[in-house]
Formats: structure tokens, C-alpha cells, sequence
């Protein structure tokens, strides 16, 4: 077996794109849970209409990328609306059980033929983002020796990173103002910030809209980073890998999800390359694991994983354990 390589694989997936993209709808998820103790579990479907709102605008009506970008903002904007107005002044359980259903009928209303003109139903849309690999300024890969990059990978990597590292820094500005001290009296005490005048229900319409649209933003970077778009490639299993993201790096902590989204893309890939090549070097036989197995490998073992951290580290890697609490006193 070759370790060089699977550390390679792993660091790479921990530097690349997916992981930035990532990282970036954990900052909304941070927001949501973290900050202001929101039980956000369909942050997929934000990231759905973020995409497919940038990737309409473009195909259908012609619109530049930046504007279609802006498009699946406003999306996301009216799906907080919709999800937040009947919800966000009862119980936390139910905007749970209100988004993660949200994500799913999305799902199913855009894969469906009705919206087949518009959203290309069940083959997706493709070849939308030509605009913005026209505007890359890198002319060659970056060659590491095996640690290397295409051109087009950097760029996106450039962006992506770039992109949540702001959001990151911009959440960290308002969390520390008179605005997120607001959002964390109402994550730890929402009578108390009651008592003291604050309008709950505003604060929590707020942090849902501002998670949403991070969520939005990473999904249309994650269809930009595949030039394809299908409603498939937004199942739940996306949300609970921010979860695990999120809680991994340390919920409510600026730089929690960045860090954890380093760590789980090192961890993921590390897994499947390492098995890859076990079951090549028949180490691991056919019979016992084929190559088709590793994605439900590697679906069992972020469930496991996140198992795992409430157990042992329900705090991340630098999180704190009172920051969990969605009422302390």
C-alpha cells in the first residue's frame, strides 16, 4: 500500500473546494445552531435554491453569473421567510421538523416533470459557470510534486476559501456586537431575553435568514465547482455531514466550522483512499468490501463519527461544552 498517496488524498481533499464549500454552509449552520440555538436540519435545501436559482438565472433568462448569484440569495431570503414566519415562535423542534421536510419537497418539486423547463427535472442543468472559469487568472496547475492542483481547481479553491473565510470573519464582527449578544441571550434564555424587551422572534428571523444565505452561496459554488446540477446531489446526508462539520470544529466558535470541515474532508478521504487500496492490495477481499461498498462505508462512518463526538466531544475540537446548552442558566 502506498501511505504517501493516501495522505496525499486526504490532504488534498482537505484543501480542496468541496471542503471550502463546506465549510462555508457550516459558517450558516453556525449561525443558526450555534449562535442562536436554531434546530436547522434542511440546510441542503438552502443550498438547492441557492444553486438552481444562480443556474436558472443563467440558462433560462440569460443573466450574468454574479447576478444569478444574487438570484439564489434572494431564493434563500424567501425560503427563511416561508420556513420562519409559522414556526420560529413555537417550539425548536418544530423548525426541525419544518426544514428538514422543507429540504426534501424541494427536492422532489424540482427533480419533478412539472418543473422539467425550468429545472430540467431528474437530468438537471449543465454547463452554467463558463462565465467564471473565463475570468480565472490562473494559467497552469499547481504542481507540488503529488500534492498538485489543475488550474481550474484553484481558482474555484481561491474563491471557495476565500469566501468562507469572510463569512467566517463576518460572523465573528457580529457576534461580538450588541447584535450577537442579543442571539446568544436568546440561545441561552429566551424568557430572559424576553424580559428585557428584545423581540425573540425578530432576532431568530434574522439568524435563519443570514445562515440561509451562506447555505445559498455555498450551493451555488458547489454547482459552479461541477459545471452540473441535479436535485440528487442534495439529499439530507449533506446536512448532517455540516452537522458533523459544525460540531467536529466546534459549535459557536467563528472558527469552528473551517476548522472542522479541514478535519472531516482529511478524515473522509483519508478513509476511502486507504481502503481503495486495501481492497487492491487484497488486504480487505472482494467478498468482504468491494470498491462499489466504500460510499456506504463511508456514509456509516460520519454517522458513527457524529455519534461518536456527542458521546465523547460534544464540543469539537475547540468548541465548549456550555456553548451546546440551548438553555443555560
Amino acid at each position: 500500500m502506498d501511505f504517501l498517496a493516501i495522505l496525499t488524498n486526504a490532504l488534498r481533499g482537505a484543501l480542496g473546494p468541496e471542503a471550502a464549500i463546506y465549510a462555508l454552509a457550516a459558517v450558516g449552520l453556525n449561525v443558526h445552531f450555534g449562535y442562536t440555538g436554531l434546530l436547522n436540519f434542511g440546510q441542503v435545501g438552502f443550498m438547492l435554491v441557492g444553486a438552481y436559482g444562480t443556474a436558472i438565472s443563467v440558462l433560462s433568462f440569460e443573466l450574468p453569473l454574479g447576478v444569478g448569484v444574487l438570484v439564489g440569495i434572494a431564493c434563500a431570503v424567501v425560503l427563511a421567510l416561508i420556513l420562519g414566519i409559522p414556526t420560529l415562535r413555537l417550539r425548536g423542534d418544530y423548525l426541525a421538523i419544518a426544514t428538514i421536510a422543507a429540504a426534501e419537497v424541494l427536492r422532489y418539486l424540482y427533480r419533478s416533470e412539472w418543473a422539467e423547463p425550468l429545472t430540467g427535472g431528474v437530468f438537471g442543468l449543465k454547463q452554467f459557470a463558463d462565465g467564471f472559469f473565463e475570468l480565472n487568472p490562473f494559467t497552469g496547475a499547481l504542481d507540488l510534486g503529488p500534492f498538485d492542483f489543475s488550474a481550474r481547481a484553484l481558482w474555484l479553491m481561491v474563491v471557495a476559501w476565500s469566501a468562507a473565510l469572510l463569512a467566517a470573519g463576518f460572523v465573528g464582527l457580529l457576534v461580538h456586537s450588541p447584535w450577537g449578544r442579543v442571539l446568544r441571550s436568546v440561545r441561552e434564555d429566551e424568557l430572559a431575553a424576553r424580559s428585557l424587551g428584545k423581540n425573540v422572534f425578530a432576532y431568530k428571523m434574522q439568524s435563519l435568514v443570514l445562515g440561509g444565505v451562506f447555505g445559498a452561496i455555498a450551493g451555488s459554488l458547489l454547482a459552479v465547482n461541477s459545471q452540473s446540477l441535479n436535485p440528487d446531489s442534495f439529499m439530507p446526508i449533506i446536512t448532517f455531514y455540516l452537522w458533523t462539520i459544525m460540531i467536529l470544529g466546534g459549535a459557536s466558535r467563528v472558527m469552528g466550522p473551517i476548522l472542522g470541515s479541514v478535519v472531516f474532508w482529511f478524515l473522509l478521504t483519508f478513509l476511502d483512499s486507504f481502503l481503495r487500496q486495501a481492497i487492491g492490495a487484497g488486504l480487505i477481499p472482494s467478498s468482504v468490501l468491494a470498491p462499489s461498498d466504500i460510499g456506504a462505508v463511508r456514509f456509516a462512518a460520519v454517522g458513527l463519527g457524529l455519534m461518536l463526538l456527542m458521546i465523547f466531544r460534544p464540543a469539537g475540537l475547540i468548541g465548549n461544552q456550555k456553548e451546546l446548552r440551548l438553555d443555560v442558566r
